[in-house]
């Protein structure tokens, strides 16, 4: 049933879902205050130096940009590859093809910065195949539909807990393997822990091993809004095989250094309702982290 009115949204236009997006920016930031002071808080003590009505402007520039990305996210069944072509721009798709020419997968590290749930549709039809790695959700009605939007345009949803799996028979195939690296570990205790918006945090190893373990160029992907409902996507490369010389944890360094910068570029289009510190390094102080 909800994949009926999924299908049914999508068919809309999409001036019509901004519209929808208008009233639930309201209902959002002023009737249901969603997450208001997590963001607040969040927004103040990664930027201290902004005064307080920067930060409340800021929270209101999230809740539009959150309305968006969800209204968004229910238009992408029923967009066309043109308009996704349009809508979503590659400025520099030769740094990644490259690699998938010469038969050999690419390690993306994303982010939740603007509409990161148009990305891997948006590479599939740019030519570049895709693997969306998510966390595998408990709720059987909630999986079937982020496996479905997800799957758009023959993008491949791989849960988290089967990628090593994937990597190991999968190992020839030529693909994009996007991981959004700037979540919470479900085990801090075994997080890299390193300072990113001034503040303690850790960050998910995986990336960083997966890269070293099968040899992997790694890339960092940016998202930026241009305007309403129109991304640029850019290709930053973050480090190549060999890894011999490279420092343990220089790869999650450089892609929170990255990742920093776009957001303080465009701070209202990250995902500020997240609880991303709600663990404390104290309490993990001693455990060591290997790669």
């Amino acid at each position: 049933m909800i994949l009926f009115f999924f299908r049914f949204f999508s068919r809309l236009p999409i001036s019509v879902l901004y519209g929808i997006a208008n009233v639930l920016y309201y209902l959002l930031a002023y009737v249901i205050r969603y997450r208001k002071k997590v963001i607040e808080t969040n927004l103040k003590r990664s930027f201290p130096e902004k005064p307080d009505v920067e930060i409340r402007q800021l929270a209101k520039k999230f809740y539009r940009n959150l309305a968006d990305v969800l209204v968004e996210t229910f238009k992408l069944p029923g967009m066309s590859p043109d308009e996704l072509k349009q809508r979503v721009i590659f400025t520099n798709p030769e740094r990644v093809q490259g690699h998938l020419a010469s038969g050999q997968a690419v390690l993306i590290m994303a982010s939740h910065q603007c509409n990161w749930e148009w990305a891997p549709s948006a590479s599939v039809v740019n030519g570049m195949p895709a693997d969306a790695i998510y966390k595998k959700l408990t709720n059987p009605t909630s999986e079937q539909l982020v496996r479905f939007i997800r799957a758009q345009f023959g993008a491949k949803p791989v849960p988290m807990k089967s990628l090593l799996r994937e990597m190991a028979t999968r190992r020839h195939e030529a693909r994009l393997i996007a991981l959004v690296a700037d979540q919470i570990p479900d085990q801090p205790e075994y997080g890299y822990w390193t300072t990113f918006l001034h503040q303690e945090t850790p960050f998910y190893p995986g990336p960083e091993r997966i890269a070293r373990s099968f040899r992997l160029p790694v890339f960092y992907i940016e998202m930026v809004r241009v305007r309403r409902g129109y991304y640029s996507m850019t290709f930053l490369p973050l480090a190549e095989p060999p890894y011999a010389d490279l420092p343990e944890g220089e790869l999650l360094n450089r892609y929170r250094d990255v990742l920093e910068k776009t957001i303080r570029q465009h701070p209202a289009d990250w995902l500020w309702s997240h609880k991303r510190w709600k663990h404390k390094r104290d309490k993990y102080a001693k455990t060591q982290v290997k790669f």
